[in-house]
């Protein structure tokens, strides 16, 4: 079965308020654009899923990753065990802290070595997920990316 790419994309993006961690000014500011950098350009197709476009709601459910899709022919909620992001979502939030302060009191090759740094786990937490959805979701690496990023927003409290 061929699927057209062009309807296998999100075009709604919901995170369930009570699950979000209370978040800086610059995480909610990098969780704004991550939102609209997705539904600007996305790839999103769910297995078993006839064509979208898709509405996606993250929450937390039980220590869980929550995603509800719901697409013209499909509704479905894949729930994803939090414990292999457990390492990469505390190394990103650390490097991001000293790269949010870097910004304010660092040299420029002090600043570009920590976004270095933070790209990389970023992009470790990308791969990860797209892993994780593997049989479930289908993704490129830009959206796993934003996902990532607004997964990080989710971050449990504790």
């Amino acid at each position: 079965m061929t699927h057209d790419r062009a309807t296998q994309h999100l075009k709604s993006i919901l995170i369930d308020e009570d699950s979000l961690a209370a978040a800086s000014r610059d995480q909610e500011q990098e969780r704004q654009v991550a939102i609209f950098d997705l539904l600007d350009s996305n790839y999103f197709e769910p297995a078993e899923a006839q064509g979208g476009p898709y509405d996606l709601k993250l929450s937390l459910i039980e220590n869980r990753l929550a995603f509800d899709i719901a697409g013209p022919d499909y509704e479905r909620r894949h729930l994803l065990s939090l414990s292999p992001f457990r390492g990469v979502i505390k190394d990103y939030f650390m490097i991001c802290d000293s790269y949010y302060s870097a910004i304010r009191n660092s040299t420029p090759q002090q600043i570009e070595a920590l976004d270095m740094g933070r790209r990389g786990l970023h992009n470790e937490g990308s791969s990860l997920l797209r892993e994780r959805l593997d049989g479930k979701v289908k993704t490129d690496l830009d959206t796993a990316r934003r996902l990532f990023t607004l997964i990080c927003a989710l971050h449990w409290r504790g």
